[in-house]
């Protein structure tokens, strides 16, 4: 597969008054068209640094990041905002959605930040919401609830979906259903998926794990086969 994302040297200061802080120290990465990458480490390894700089969300302070060949890390923030408009999508620990539209108007809000036409009730049943297109946010659970703001991301029809601990406020088994989400999600669509988190289990559902700590990238570990969500360890 070609790389779709190259990370070079990448470093992230944060001043505090005198003292600078490094988030990111000398970090290497490159990222296949449409695998799953899970990025692993306790709280502080920079694990949600690097996500934040690499989606354009954050800015460093040296490196290069390559998206298709192109330095991104150089684009002014009114082109940074049209890339990640075009080109990403993100979900989050928190759902951001909209409580006065059902689950079908949500995702379709997401359609049309994209340019490409999608099959809304296509998506909504990737993420396995058939059932409960027309029901409102206040209706549905919080994996549910977690499902639609997947379907919403995926509506925008990304090449890269960036995912923040996006199991950390859920219980293990609507865990794992959000889990077969997003994996089905690149196995039907060919989403490439980056996905952060503290929970070692999840890694087994990746093509590869990239260990942090300290900002620092300590292992990179290519797994021979991934597992099915709902059979990962959970913890």
């Amino acid at each position: 597969m070609e790389n779709l994302i190259e990370i070079q040297n990448v470093y992230k200061t944060y001043q505090l008054g005198k003292v600078g802080s490094q988030a990111l120290n000398d970090v290497s990465l490159s990222v296949r068209k449409g695998e799953i990458v899970v990025i692993l480490g306790p709280s502080g390894s920079g694990k949600t640094t690097l996500l934040n700089v690499v989606s354009g969300l954050d800015k460093i302070s040296k490196g290069k990041i390559l998206y298709q060949g192109k330095n991104i890390a150089k684009y002014r923030d009114y082109k940074m905002t049209r890339f990640r408009k075009k080109n990403l999508g993100f979900i989050f620990q928190t759902y951001n959605l909209l409580e006065h539209l059902n689950v079908y108007e949500n995702v379709l809000v997401g359609a049309s930040l994209g340019k490409a036409k999608v099959d809304i009730n296509s998506i909504i049943d990737t993420v396995g919401l058939k059932k409960h297109r027309k029901k409102y946010m206040y209706q549905l659970s919080g994996g549910e609830q977690q499902r639609v703001s997947i379907a919403r991301a995926l509506a925008k029809n990304p090449s890269v979906m960036f995912c923040d601990e996006p199991t950390g406020a859920l219980d293990e088994k609507t865990g794992k259903v959000v889990l077969q989400s997003l994996v089905e999600a690149n196995e039907k669509l060919g989403t490439t998926m980056i996905i952060v988190t503290h929970n070692p289990g999840i890694a087994l559902i990746g093509d590869r794990t990239v260990r942090m700590n300290s900002g620092k990238i300590i292992e990179i570990k290519e797994n021979e086969k991934r597992m099915d969500p709902i059979e990962i360890p959970w913890g």
